[in-house]
This record gives C-alpha cells, structure tokens and sequence, in this order.
C-alpha cells in the first residue's frame, strides 16, 4: 500500500483555478508575522504549525471534505509536510500544495505581494 502524497500545483494554475471559481480550501500554515507580510488576496484558513494544539482537536470542523484543499506556506516545505499529515493521519484525499509558497506566488502571479 502506497502512502497517499499531496500533488504540487503551481502558482499561475492556482490562480487560474481561482478564477474560474473552482471551490477551494486554502489553508496557510504560515506564521501571523509571515501573513502580515504577504498574503494572497483570497480568504485562506490561517492555521499557524507553531500553534497546532490550539487547533489540532478541531482539524475536522475547520477543513471539509467537499472540496480541494490547497496549502500554502513561505516556500513550499511546511505546507508539505501539513499536506502530508492532512491525508496520512487524517484522511484528506484531494490535498495539494502550492509549490514554491506565497514567494512563488508573488514571482509567477502577482509581484505587488512583497517577497521575504
């Protein structure tokens, strides 16, 4: 049995997912110091990991199953790894990550989000 992984998606096909109005979770797990620097102009789910156990208990009422989850972070890597937890350990099967975070974000999209 393979152990489920979440598929990257880059910047500009998330934003054209956006646009097309696709239903999409966006979580970022970054820290609130980091979304006071950057963030998309979406509404994102903020789920800090450095304060996981404020909201870990509560993981299934704040993240549905009824549509795509996206996670995002600075550069990728946290965002994989809550992406990874979001399908091994509790179930989530359509999980992506945003490669490349919110700097690929501001790059490849959208240069008015500042780079940090």
């Amino acid at each position: 049995m393979t152990t489920p992984t979440p598929r990257a998606i880059r910047a500009s096909a998330l934003q054209q997912r956006l646009i097309d109005g696709e239903p999409l979770q966006l979580v970022d797990v970054r820290e609130p110091a980091e979304l006071e620097m950057a963030s998309l102009p979406e509404p994102v789910l903020h789920l800090p990991l450095s304060r996981s156990a404020e909201w870990v208990e509560r993981i299934e009422s704040l993240i549905g199953r009824d549509q795509t989850v996206v996670v995002l972070c600075h550069a990728g890597i946290r965002s994989w790894q809550f992406a990874c937890w979001l399908m091994e350990a509790q179930g989530y099967d359509d999980v992506l990550n945003l490669q490349g975070g919110i700097d690929a974000w501001s790059v490849e999209v959208d240069p008015s989000v500042p780079r940090y």
